[in-house]
């Protein structure tokens, strides 16, 4: 999550478009827009988004922490997580927070210093006991995990540390976690998640369906349906659909001609293609938004539009809900 720009994605062909499209323009049933949504909010955004979204949301989650570079150790959440948390709770809504490796320094997530940490039994005893420590004592609901850029040597150590997470809180106290979408369930343990076993240690797995396209492609959909199909198919595979969520981005992304890469909030999207005068198209089929302006630069984005469409094919998929990252750049997640 966090800066989405790194993230890496693969594309998939195009054999269950029609039914997608199908899924797609069918209007959304009472069911389906009960499904709950889980809402990501950056710790330092304001508290007015959660406000804003929550008659919506089932749920937030509240980037967070990080682990060190070492490895040894994870970051306290400061006074403006605790800001999160507190507007989460006076809506009613259980708040996580979330965990990863992202380095501020890189500006990327780390693979070394997650494998500094799941390959050693002491730093992940000092990373779990702090963040049992923190949930405890601050009435966080729970722990969600967002290790990215793993690896296959992460695979058995991400499970371990998942174990002794789960052992360390109480009961009542949720986990979720992050995986990377892929079309091919060989690709989820060479590349850090052995989704069965995760599949029975947490409470959801968040598909990322995002970022199929960004600065390291062509210009295109930031997650098109038939490929977050896919892999939705690949993930409930191995994983209980019921304690999946789809990813959903509520976001877009601008490629210059020069291949300068932006991402762009929904309403930054809107508000570019309009002061060009450009032309926006809705892609059914892609389930998102896209505007050429006059220099040649092309938009793409996700937008409320397109968390309906995908709100559809959750529930034709029989998930547990949605996730939307994140609640600063979306629009108005509505009910």
């Amino acid at each position: 999550m966090r800066n989405l720009l790194s993230r890496r994605c693969r594309l998939v062909g195009t054999a269950a478009s029609a039914a997608v499209i199908a899924v797609a323009c069918t209007a959304p049933t009472q069911a389906t827009q009960r499904l709950p949504v889980l809402g990501y909010q950056v710790q330092g955004d304001a508290t007015a988004l959660i406000d804003a979204s929550a008659p919506a949301l089932g749920s937030v989650g509240v980037d967070g922490v990080n682990i060190s570079p070492a490895g040894s150790g994870v970051d306290a959440p400061g006074a403006t997580a605790h800001g999160q948390l507190a507007a989460a709770h006076a809506h009613g809504l259980p708040a996580e927070l979330l965990v990863g490796n992202f380095n501020a320094t890189t500006d990327d997530f780390d693979e070394s210093a997650a494998n500094r940490l799941l390959s050693s039994a002491a730093n992940i005893d000092n990373v779990v006991t702090a963040l049992g420590n923190a949930v405890s004592s601050q009435g966080w609901d729970g722990v969600s995990i967002d290790m990215e850029s793993l690896a296959a040597r992460d695979t058995d150590g991400l499970t371990r540390f998942v174990t002794a997470l789960r052992r360390a809180l109480p009961a009542r106290k949720t986990i979720s976690i992050a995986v990377t979408t892929y079309t091919d369930t060989a690709d989820y343990a060479a590349n850090g998640w052995d989704l069965p076993a995760l599949g029975q240690l947490v409470d959801r797995v968040v598909l990322m369906a995002y970022d199929e396209h960004s600065n390291s492609s062509d210009p295109g959909p930031v997650g098109e349906l038939s490929w977050q199909s896919a892999g939705l198919d690949a993930l409930t595979s191995q994983v209980a659909p019921g304690k999946v969520d789809l990813g959903v981005a509520g976001y877009g992304y601008s490629w210059k001609p020069t291949g300068a890469v932006t991402q762009l909030s929904d309403e930054g999207a809107r508000d570019l293609a309009s002061s060009d005068g450009a032309t926006t198209t809705f892609d059914s089929t892609a389930g998102e938004w896209n505007a050429t302006l006059s220099d040649g630069t092309v938009l793409w984005w996700s937008d409320a539009r397109s968390l309906t469409a995908r709100r559809t094919l959750a529930a034709a998929k029989g998930i547990h809900g949605l996730a939307v990252w994140d609640l600063g750049l979306s629009d108005t997640i509505q009910p």
